[in-house]
């Protein structure tokens, strides 16, 4: 199914949690709203919500003491966690995941030819997988709100002080790897990796892809303050 839903129990997301832990780092997954356990309906917009909501969870955590040294989200997850950085500067390392750069990209192989035209006459486009099953609702308004979502504005507003790593499948067929490049053209600290050989979902390659994160958000000793001779 070509989709974008984030799952707190994803495997990816399952696998990085029980690497982190191993390093003694606590980590904290949830549903976005329409996602797994959470409540609601899936949106393949609402991406500033997301981020108000990602705000809600780090204003929590850091009440209780917590230092959230970084956020991680894979896919549409991927998006939220850099919209969030470039409208609150309190996190310093972001993870992107196989996020998407040109929004207006990947709708008419999951809505069909001359969707516009049809969510316009409709109001809603109903989304099934190969067997004809029931996915999700796409609404005209959570179309509006994903095609008015501003990629390049939000990347080039993340500050310089926030470390952001984007990893990347080559072989993704969802998200094509040429996303990853254009969030590396205008992200101002920024590491790239393109996993060779890697789907969305980096099937084969999970231990790679959870190297390269915990490699990016271990915590980093302070450098010494520098000595300066007595004149």
């Amino acid at each position: 199914m070509d989709s974008e839903l984030q799952r707190k129990d994803g495997s990816i997301l399952v696998d990085l949690a029980a690497a982190i832990a191993k390093e003694e780092i606590n980590s904290f997954r949830f549903d976005f709203a329409g996602n797994g356990e959470s409540e609601g309906e899936f949106q393949c917009g609402n991406y500033q919500k997301e981020a108000e909501d990602l705000r809600s969870v780090v204003s929590y955590l850091s009440e209780q003491k917590y230092d959230i040294i970084a956020l991680v989200g894979h896919s549409k997850g991927g998006n939220a966690v850099l919209l969030y950085a470039s409208m609150y500067p309190d996190v310093p390392a972001i993870v992107n995941i196989s996020g998407r750069f040109a929004l207006e990209h990947g709708m008419e192989g999951r809505l069909g030819k001359n969707f516009i035209q049809r969510i316009r006459k409709d109001g809603y486009i109903d989304v099934r997988n190969r067997k004809g099953e029931f996915e999700y609702r796409v609404t005209e308004e959570s179309l509006r709100d994903r095609l008015s979502t501003d990629t390049l504005l939000s990347s080039r507003s993340i500050s310089k002080n926030c470390r952001v790593l984007t990893v990347h499948g080559s072989k993704d067929e969802t998200v094509p790897a040429r996303d990853a490049l254009m969030f590396a053209a205008n992200i101002p600290n920024h590491e790239l990796h393109i996993v060779a050989g890697a789907n969305h979902w980096y099937t084969g390659h999970e231990q790679e892809l959870t190297s390269l994160v915990l490699d990016f958000i271990r915590p980093r000793p302070r450098a010494p303050p520098s000595l300066h001779p007595k004149l």
